[in-house]
């Protein structure tokens, strides 16, 4: 079975299905805040919450993502022997 982690196109799918969910709550933190009852701030706390973990767990995605796309990059370089940034760019386009 291949897992998000196994398919690049899919970890960009999720990250940007993370991004999307954190602004749509970010979005409704903000237009909530008029609302003072004892019941609507507990429930805001809580998103909130969520919301800090949800950023740090994207900026973990999105870190761990960056790191795959340098080592694919330095192992082709390595593979390719380019020894330019123009023969890279070329390479890319054949």
């Amino acid at each position: 079975m291949e897992t998000p982690q196994d398919n690049p196109q899919a970890q960009e799918r999720l990250i940007g299905d993370l991004r999307l969910v954190i602004e749509n709550a970010e979005e409704l933190l903000k237009n909530t805040d008029q609302y003072t009852s004892v019941l609507y701030q507990n429930a805001r706390a809580k998103l909130a919450r969520a919301l800090d973990a949800a950023n740090e767990e994207l900026e973990r995605f999105e870190d761990a993502q960056l790191s795959r796309m340098m080592e694919a990059t330095r192992q082709a370089n390595e593979r390719f022997a380019d020894q330019t940034g123009e023969a890279r760019v070329l390479r890319a386009f054949h």
